[in-house]
């Protein structure tokens, strides 16, 4: 079991999703946002292993457009051994790596073109994990997308577009249940057609279910991942209190965490906190789970 957090070190004062505007693209602003992206990367990562966090989501803004026609820029090229150190060290001190793609990835739109983005951007996903040479225990967490006025079809048009994708996405992809449309039920059963591991999420979970305890959600969930594919993969969150339904938790609510470690028991996860305070919480669980058999003491290389 791995404590991780999604993105962002408020810490150390780097941040390793610099963007700029697309008005503004040229090749030499590719380069420096990142270089720039990819060093702060690199001084998380390393922030990481010495607070024993081991689970982290990388930004999809690493390379900023890279999967927009605008960019002919090959950074694959260029950055290729800024990757393989990087890789090196996620891969010497055994880090889990996710990436999430925003909400305008919809692999099930009514749209043609949207479709084709969205693949796009999942190649591009899966192209950063390639060049740090990760196993493909690091993934891709997709949301299924929208209803369009009937649920049942638009499943099914995930599950088709689904299957023309790339072997090298579709060995990386994972889906979860949302707040709003689907369920963990409904990602069961896509995921009963097309083999693609499920991550659950608590807090979505909480939001929108079928009165199915989180015991039974893990132990469903857990028979979705293979040995490639890692052990589950599951974000963590609670409500912030005083505040609107469904906003994550500034900090990490200590009782509820316990409490939901209990109910996962004997299961082993990767647990992603999405908690706005970040590394902050993740430090604080980190603490919380050390005398837990499940979590991970790892022999830490440090440069």
């Amino acid at each position: 079991m791995k404590i991780g957090y999604p993105c962002i070190n408020r810490s150390i004062g780097c941040t390793s999703n610099k963007t700029f505007r697309l008005k503004s693209y040229s090749e030499e602003k590719m380069i420096t946002t990142i270089s720039n992206n990819l060093l702060c990367l690199k001084k998380i990562l390393q922030y990481n292993i010495n607070h024993n966090i081991f689970f982290f989501r990388i930004s999809s803004d690493l390379v900023p457009f890279a999967s927009h026609p605008i960019c002919i820029f090959k950074w694959q090229h260029y950055f290729k051994n800024d990757f393989k150190e990087i890789g090196e060290i996620i891969n010497q001190n055994k880090i889990r790596i996710s990436m999430h793609p925003d909400q305008f990835i919809v692999l099930n739109s009514i749209k043609e073109d949207v479709v084709k983005r969205s693949i796009n951007e999942l190649i591009y996903h899966a192209e950063v994990l390639d060049l740090f040479n990760l196993d493909f225990s690091a993934k891709i967490q997709l949301h299924i997308g929208g209803a369009y006025g009937d649920k049942k079809r638009s499943m099914q048009r995930f599950i088709d577009n689904y299957l023309t994708l790339n072997e090298k996405i579709k060995k990386r992809l994972i889906i979860e249940n949302d707040d709003k449309i689907y369920s963990v039920k409904d990602c069961l059963m896509i995921s009963e057609k097309t083999h693609i591991p499920v991550l659950f999420d608590t807090f979505h979970h909480c939001l929108l279910n079928y009165n199915e305890s989180i015991k039974e959600c893990i132990y469903q969930i857990q028979k979705t991942w293979q040995q490639k594919d890692g052990i589950p993969m599951v974000d963590y969150s609670s409500q912030q209190p005083n505040s609107t339904k469904g906003k994550h938790a500034e900090s990490i609510d200590l009782i509820d965490f316990i409490d939901f470690i209990n109910q996962t028991k004997p299961t082993d996860l990767d647990i992603m906190l999405e908690i706005k305070n970040k590394e902050k919480s993740a430090q604080q669980a980190e603490q919380l789970l050390r005398q837990d058999k499940r979590f991970y003491h790892p022999v830490i290389i440090r440069e």
